[in-house]
Parts: structure tokens; C-alpha cells; sequence
């Protein structure tokens, strides 16, 4: 490991000890992996999940303080509970993380209207709820960190992605927006956008000509930019600066580059969705849903 790794490990450290930090979607998955992260940094975690006996279970297992909380985040009186539940056991919010997410992937026109009200409801709704509810807390302590895992498909729209993308760059509109309301008032926002995850969410997908990155990479950056806040972090991280340079480019050259940049996943997952089939059957059935994840 290198000096300066070795000195990011040492600072997060520093800086995450004691801090209060709520996850939602975290009993499995991206939200799980940021969890045992922060647990290990020193950061006391609540495990926010749909699935609130799995989220007690997997806290048993980290180390220091953690507890699991039952979440529904497209639900408000849910959402105000688990916010009050961490209050009260831990009397403040320093950080909330906004990590729970589906995914429907095929063709726009095959995707069922459940799933479309389901992503829209967790990836959107869920997010805007969950500023909403945490912010004002938080600026009336005159401080606090609210990050958002979202997706490169907040600057990005994958073919086979069209409503996840539309939710995602949806997450980014808002959180703009907000972040000018909140300056100056002590609450810090950020969006952490990783190209595809090897989770359930991304099963049968593909990660087009990058490699597919694992829920510890994704982990590793929300920890370091609750260390050191800023808005927009991109994994990896060249992605940021090759998308905006990709955007001054003429239409045609534009659309040329992105086809070979960002994967199609009508074309990755073909006519067989066999590989979905357990994923997607629990995005169209939430109450049996086993926890929510990018």
C-alpha cells in the first residue's frame, strides 16, 4: 500500500470515528459493504432495511456500535421512523446515506408499469424523502452530510436502462437544486455515481468497456468523501471528466463515442432474462423484497 493510501486510511479513520451514520437499503449488497466500512472506521451505523430482522442480524455482526432498523423509504411514515429510531438511540444524525435502489433493464416498451412506479418510488421518491426529512435536522444543529449513492447513469442513459436513467439523472437534478438552498447553512450533499456493481441489481447486465467494480470500491469513496465532503464523485473517477468532455462534442460524434463508452443492455441481456428472473420478481413484489441496493 502506498504512503499516501496508507494516509487517506488514516484520515477517513479520523475523521468517521463517532460520527452517527444512518444507511438506507444496507443489509446487503453496496449499502452493506459502506456499513461494515464505516463500522470499521469507527463511525456508529444504523442499518436502515425493508427487511428489518436481516438489517438487526448483519449489525450483530460488525464491529462497534451498529443496529439494525426496519426502512421502507417509499413510505414517509417509515422513513420518519427510522430517523427518529437513530435519534433516540444515538441522539443526532451526523451523516445519512441514500443507497437503496432497484433496477428494471430491457427494452423501454417491454418494461412492465410496476416496475416503472417501483424505481421511481425507491430511486426517486426515496431520495427526495429522504433529504427532505434529514435536512432540516440537520440545519437546525447547523451541521450535517447527507450522500446519495446514485449511478453513472445520472450523467449517462444506457440503452435497456431508460427508467433507472431517468430516476438517476432525476437524484442529480434534485440534489443541485437543494445544494443551493442548503449553502451556508452547515449541510453538506453528495452524489457518489459508479458505473455498474457486481450486486443482484446488476445480474445478467453488462459493464460495457470497464470493468465492473465491487460494492467495497463503491464503500471505499463514500467513506472517503464523508471524510472529505465535496458534491459529485465519480467511479472511477475518470468517468466525470470524460463524460463532460464527451459533451461538447458535435451530435454525431457524440452519439458515436457513447455507443462504444456505455454498455446496451437490451443487446447484453438478448432474449434470455433467465439470470433477472429472481431480481426483478422481488422489484415487482416489494413486500418481499430482500433489501435494496444501488
Amino acid at each position: 500500500m502506498s504512503n499516501n493510501r496508507k494516509e487517506l486510511l488514516v484520515r477517513s479513520t479520523n475523521e468517521l470515528r463517532g460520527r452517527v451514520v444512518a444507511v438506507t437499503g444496507a443489509a446487503r449488497g453496496i449499502g452493506l459493504a459502506i456499513a461494515a466500512e464505516l463500522a470499521a472506521a469507527g463511525a456508529h451505523v444504523a442499518i436502515g432495511d425493508l427487511d428489518g430482522e436481516h438489517a438487526a442480524t448483519v449489525a450483530a455482526r460488525l464491529p462497534g456500535a451498529a443496529a439494525g432498523f426496519a426502512l421502507d423509504v417509499g413510505n414517509e411514515a417509515s422513513f420518519l421512523q427510522f430517523l427518529d429510531a437513530v435519534e433516540q438511540r444515538w441522539q443526532r444524525i451526523d451523516v445519512l446515506v441514500n443507497n437503496a435502489g432497484v433496477m428494471w433493464a430491457g427494452r423501454f416498451d417491454e418494461e412492465p408499469e410496476r416496475a416503472t412506479q417501483r424505481q421511481l418510488e425507491v430511486n426517486l421518491h426515496g431520495v427526495i424523502r429522504g433529504v427532505r426529512l434529514a435536512a432540516p435536522r440537520m440545519r437546525a444543529r447547523g451541521r450535517g452530510h447527507i450522500v446519495t449513492v446514485a449511478s453513472a447513469a445520472s450523467k449517462l442513459a444506457p440503452a435497456g436502462e431508460a427508467t433507472y436513467a431517468a430516476t438517476k439523472h432525476g437524484v442529480y437534478g434534485y440534489l443541485s437544486a437543494v445544494r443551493t438552498e442548503l449553502r451556508g447553512s452547515g449541510v453538506e450533499l453528495s452524489v457518489v455515481m459508479p458505473t455498474v456493481v457486481d450486486t443482484e441489481l446488476a445480474a445478467g447486465t453488462s459493464a460495457g468497456p470497464v470493468t465492473m467494480l465491487t460494492p467495497h470500491d463503491v464503500a471505499r469513496a463514500v467513506a472517503g468523501v464523508i471524510a472529505r465532503p465535496k458534491f459529485e464523485v465519480t467511479i472511477p473517477r475518470y468517468v466525470g471528466p470524460l463524460v463532460r468532455a464527451v459533451g461538447i462534442l458535435p451530435d454525431v460524434l457524440r452519439a458515436a463515442v457513447l455507443r462504444r463508452m456505455v454498455p446496451n443492455q437490451v443487446a447484453a441481456l438478448g432474449t434470455d432474462r433467465s439470470s433477472r428472473a429472481k431480481y426483478e420478481r422481488d422489484v415487482l413484489t416489494p413486500t418481499d423484497t430482500p433489501g435494496d441496493e444501488q
